[in-house]
């Protein structure tokens, strides 16, 4: 396994983590540690992707990280003026 390959399965990884955990109701799909697993997951797929080149998952992964820290920073009650 590439280190590339390693990277985006971590990443992927912590991303279907988040959604196993949340649909059966062990994390809420809400709090604050099913954004913080999105983000890094979403980082760490966005950045294997740039390592390969991929740029319609970059794109995807970037976007899906930017969304989940808006919803940890609504998680966490963080004003976004």
């Amino acid at each position: 396994m590439t280190y590339n390959d390693l990277i985006g399965t971590i990443g992927v990884g912590l991303i279907l983590v988040a959604y196993f955990l949340a649909t059966e109701k062990l994390i809420k799909a809400d709090g604050k540690s099913y954004f913080v697993m999105n983000v890094v997951g979403a980082g760490l797929a966005c950045y294997a992707s740039l390592l390969i080149n991929y740029w319609p998952f970059v794109i995807l992964e970037a976007t899906w990280m930017l969304v989940s820290i808006y919803g940890l920073m609504k998680a966490m009650k963080i004003k976004m003026t």
